[in-house]
């Protein structure tokens, strides 16, 4: 668990209602950050119709469309073909994706950050200190779109 993120989350109202933007925005940072692990066509245009729905390109029923077709494509992933043990990112970096559709950016950051210590290998996940420079960037990244005048759609600030 990221308690500076969390920590940071409640001093911004992350949960507040009038913060959903904030909170879409965060998760998709958080998910097209480890957008590259995604196997399944269907979530990275999702990750599209998030962004288009931020940006004023897309309506509230597109993104209600993605998040319920997300949260099928999630529940239903049968992991990665690949040999290299990166079917936990792949799930996880999923799982990210759905959660950042369905407004829920702290889970979207935990998956997220699991898919890309996943991505070193299972093994990694053992070690506390492979999830730092993951939690890190979480936590710059929450801290620059919590800012009064950020771009919503901000992806990468590091």
């Amino acid at each position: 668990m990221n308690t500076e993120l969390s920590r940071l989350a409640a001093e911004v109202g992350l949960n507040d209602p009038r913060q959903a933007s904030l909170r879409l925005a965060f998760g998709l940072a958080c998910a097209d950050r480890i957008g590259h692990l995604l196997e399944d066509p269907r979530a990275i245009e999702g990750l599209a119709v998030a962004h288009a729905f931020l940006d004023g390109k897309a309506d509230e029923a597109a993104l209600k469309a993605a998040r319920a077709e997300l949260a099928a494509v999630a529940n239903g992933h049968r992991g990665s073909n690949s040999i290299d043990g990166s079917a936990h990112a792949a799930v996880s970096a999923t799982y990210a994706v759905a959660n950042a559709l369905a407004s829920r950016a702290l889970e979207a950051a935990s998956y997220a950050a699991y898919a890309a210590v996943y991505a070193y290998g299972g093994y990694a996940i053992t070690d506390p200190t492979a999830f730092e420079d993951e939690f890190a960037w979480q936590v710059q990244t929450l801290k620059a779109l919590a800012q009064p005048n950020a771009k919503a759609s901000l992806a990468d600030p590091a």
